[in-house]
């Protein structure tokens, strides 16, 4: 499942995307289909699925960038991984490009 993109003023937002990753969590924490989950996004309108998937007994852990943290997100985790520039520059073929790193989550 996708969200979907809505242009206002000539700027196009992105939507729905935390309702499908808020039921993703909440499936594979009722279903006993994992044992942790990893959640790359700093979008705190998933607290409350993210309370849910820690009562399951899951543990949810937060990935963010070390420079732009999400502390609100490191709080409500289990656990946060936060990536430094290093971290990802063995994975950047073109490192003299400037980078665009976009993560796009089934």
């Amino acid at each position: 499942m996708f969200g979907y993109l809505l242009k206002n003023d000539d700027v196009f937002h992105e939507k729905g995307v935390d309702v499908h990753i808020a039921v993703d969590m909440l499936v594979a924490a009722y279903e006993n289909l994992c044992d942790r989950i990893l959640i790359v996004s700093s979008d705190t309108d998933l607290e409350p699925a993210i309370e849910k998937v820690k009562i399951k007994g899951k543990i949810i852990e937060y990935v963010g960038f070390s420079h732009k943290a999400s502390m609100i997100m490191v709080r409500f985790c289990s656990a946060s991984r936060l990536l430094s520039k290093e971290d990802v520059l063995p994975f950047i073929k073109n490192r003299n490009k400037e980078i665009t790193i976009l993560l796009i989550l089934p």
